[in-house]
This record gives structure tokens, sequence and C-alpha cells, in this order.
């Protein structure tokens, strides 16, 4: 016999999405973070290629959570 899938309701799907998302936000400070460590310890390139990595998660984070508001709507 068949189960039945169990559909998440919008607050729930959104509650999880806080989730999962979070994490890359952190992700992107920590790794920008590490980036300026990084600028004092070894130098201005090296760090900054860290920020400039960091950065990038964030945009993705942006982008994502953009395209994800944009598809619930």
């Amino acid at each position: 016999m068949a189960k039945m899938k169990r559909r998440l309701s919008e607050q729930q799907e959104f509650e999880i999405m806080k989730l999962v998302l979070d994490k890359f936000l952190w992700l992107g400070f920590i790794i920008m973070g590490f980036g300026l460590y990084q600028m004092f310890a070894t130098g201005i390139p090296v760090g900054l290629m860290w920020m400039v990595v960091g950065a990038v998660v964030l945009i993705l984070f942006m982008i994502l959570v953009v395209k994800q508001y944009e598809m619930v709507r």
C-alpha cells in the first residue's frame, strides 16, 4: 500500500528555507572575516582574495533568496 506524502505548509517551508540559507550567510561572513585576518597576517592580496570569495558566496546567497522569493510569489 502506497503511503501518501505529507505536504509542508508555506510557513513550514519558509522556516526550513531560513535555516538552510542562514548557514550560507554565516559561511559568507566567516570567509570574509578570515580574509580580514589574512590581510593582517600575510598581506593584502591574499586577504583580498578571501574577501572576494566571501562576497561571491553572499551574492550567490542573495540570488538564491530572490529566485526562491519570486517562485513563491
